[in-house]
């Protein structure tokens, strides 16, 4: 599906139109509703650094990347806009929408740790082979997350800390991260 049939689910999801789990669990609704708040204020307010434009346009060679993700995941709110923006801005990339729970299994090749943590990206070129890999999410707030694990900390409080981490970042580390991945590529 494409980045506009992706943001149809979130409606889909929060009008009611979508009940099967785990969208039938009002948890489940209340992290869809934020996340969906979250994912539109970066859509609207995130700006590609240069540095990232100039990666994008240098890429030689058609591009096709898979977005392994899903509306309930906090991560994603924060990451996916910006690996939207950046597939609008090239020319030769495609980005495909896939949901990690949905029928298709593409996430079950791309394990992280032994488990199926999103949102996941996987370029690919034409004659399908993998260029990169990046997920779930920067190494810096991965480290944050190993640490808050290992800490006191509720999973609220643990939660409340990610998300102010994402804030102050404003999607520099994961554009910093592609960059590089992207410059790997070509």
């Amino acid at each position: 599906m494409n980045w506009n049939e992706y943001n149809a689910k979130f409606e889909d999801i929060l009008k009611g139109r979508n009940t099967s789990a785990p969208y039938d669990d009002p948890a489940y609704l209340e992290y869809v509703k934020l996340n969906n708040s979250r994912s539109n204020r970066w859509l609207k307010k995130a700006e590609l650094t240069n540095k990232a434009k100039e990666a994008i346009d240098n890429i030689k060679s058609p591009q096709k990347w898979y977005l392994i993700t899903e509306p309930w995941c906090g991560d994603a709110a924060h990451l996916t806009p910006f690996i939207q923006k950046m597939a609008e801005h090239g020319e030769k990339i495609e980005l495909e929408v896939i949901h990690r729970d949905g029928d298709n299994n593409m996430i079950d090749s791309y394990l992280t740790n032994g488990g199926r943590a999103i949102p996941k990206l996987i370029a690919r070129d034409k004659q399908d082979n993998d260029l990169f890999i990046w997920g779930p999410r920067p190494s810096e707030p991965q480290a944050l997350v190993m640490e808050l694990k290992n800490s006191t900390k509720t999973f609220e409080e643990q939660k409340a800390e990610l998300q102010i981490w994402y804030n102050k970042d404003k999607g520099d580390s994961i554009q910093k991260e592609l960059i590089e991945l992207i410059k790997g590529a070509d």
